[in-house]
């Protein structure tokens, strides 16, 4: 095997590792602290901290995480595959649950929106 092809494959290796690892610390903080929270979203809240305090820096996972992105449709299968099971309710309130879904994304943008409007006044505001 070639030397680089082995650094590349050590490297991807150990960036699925550590945010893996992240992945478990951060269910398992949760469930400690008894904290309703899935482990996913523990383990980014400490992967953004992590970002923050300069302990890691983004190109440090870049290969890692973009082989978990480039393969993202493969955790989404079983989803998709469970809708064959509920076929006459898609048929039926599929219409309903579209509407749902376009509304709360839209109210999501609209909220998220006029949050970063508000916190930038405010932050033009109160500059020194």
């Amino acid at each position: 095997m070639k030397p680089a092809l082995l650094k590349k494959a050590l490297r991807l290796l150990l960036e699925l590792a550590i945010l893996c690892s992240l992945f478990l610390f951060g269910g398992q903080l949760a469930a400690w602290l008894g904290w309703p929270i899935p482990a996913g979203v523990m383990g980014l809240a400490l992967l953004l901290l992590l970002f923050a305090s300069g302990v890691l820096k983004p190109a440090m996972l870049q290969l890692g995480a973009g082989l978990l992105m480039a393969e993202m449709l493969l955790f989404f299968i079983p989803a998709l595959m469970s809708l064959l099971d509920y076929g006459a309710l898609i048929r039926d309130e599929g219409w309903r649950i579209l509407l749902v879904i376009a509304v709360s994304t839209l109210m999501v943008m609209v909220v998220t929106a006029l949050t970063v409007e508000l916190v930038c006044r405010w932050s033009l505001r109160h500059e020194p």
